[in-house]
């Protein structure tokens, strides 16, 4: 089993063994194909190349790990082929994340300890994680889902507004949507070049609504996994400046709906546990909580 940086060219190879692992073993210990790019590519943006932060476990020329370095800055994500569950090689892949990310900190990032986080239903990494000196210190996220043969309603925007699919051009206006909705520090050369024009995104799968000033006032990218039926929303921001125009609901049902034409039959999302605003929406569109994931951590060591 060898390690070695990930690149551009690897991704539509891991989202289909990705898919196939979940396929083989179900969600617990996996997240939804379309998590790969925007991990890989939105939360590592602006940092090291690629390569550093992400790395490929094989076994000859099968992809059997993968480890996502650095994420939030203190943070790290391992995903193991279903075969290696539970064995030394998990555990050393966790190892390793755990060393790359912690030689990586700097300034005040993590107070001094490195992350990551686990399914609660993944017991085989939760013993894995205390094995290695983590301990869990809160819960994440909550884990949704739907049924896409439940019906999927409309929901009118304000007159003046159009939902419709993101494109190329809307980079600067897509990156300040973001910005104002999740306090980011985006520019919109960076979106188009850290996102747009990496594998995976296709503009086509961002639905905003557009205000009538031009402005972007909510967007929502959904994902696709062909293999498992699956649909995936992620991000689902809205500006701060129209809000409570049910902005949010109509880019959602309206990517739901296009869900269901290519095939899907679940959508998934996943949001901060606390973020009580979030999970009133999600409810209010018949999303119901399958799981929570929990965060571990453990001190990063000294630095010489």
């Amino acid at each position: 089993m060898n390690r070695r940086p990930y690149s551009d060219q690897d991704l539509p190879r891991l989202q289909e063994t990705f898919a196939g692992w979940i396929a083989t073993a179900g969600r617990c210990g996996y997240d939804h194909v379309g998590e790969l790019p925007h991990r890989i590519y939105e939360n590592l943006r602006g940092q090291r190349p690629v390569g550093e932060l992400v790395h490929l476990w094989e076994d000859r020329d099968t992809v059997v790990g993968l480890a996502i370095n650095l994420r939030f800055g203190a943070a790290f994500d391992v995903f193991t082929a279903p075969a290696l569950r539970g064995t030394p090689a998990e555990l050393r892949m966790l190892r390793d994340a755990y060393e790359t990310t912690a030689g990586l900190l700097t300034g005040g990032s993590g107070d001094g300890y490195v992350l990551t986080d686990v399914f609660d239903c993944d017991t085989t990494r939760i013993g894995l994680l205390g094995e290695l000196g983590f301990a869990r210190f809160r819960t994440w996220d909550d884990s949704r889902e739907r049924d896409l043969s439940d019906p999927v309603g409309d929901s009118p925007v304000p007159a003046g507004f159009v939902v419709r699919s993101a494109r190329m051009a809307d980079a600067e206006q897509l990156a300040a949507a973001r910005n104002h909705s999740f306090d980011d520090n985006w520019t919109g050369e960076l979106y188009r070049t850290a996102v747009m024009e990496k594998p995976g995104y296709q503009p086509e799968r961002e639905i905003v609504v557009e205000a009538p000033d031009g402005r972007i006032a909510a967007f929502a990218v959904y994902w696709v996994d062909v293999r498992n039926g699956t649909g995936h929303f992620e991000p689902v921001g809205t500006h701060p400046e129209f809000q409570r125009r049910g902005l949010a609901r109509a880019v959602m049902l309206h990517a739901m709906r296009l869900m269901r034409s290519v095939g899907m039959t679940t959508v998934t999302i996943n949001h901060d546990a606390e973020n009580l605003p979030a999970a009133r929406l999600y409810e209010s569109l018949g999303f119901h909580r399958r799981h929570q994931t929990y965060g571990y951590h453990r001190p990063s060591p000294p630095h010489p």
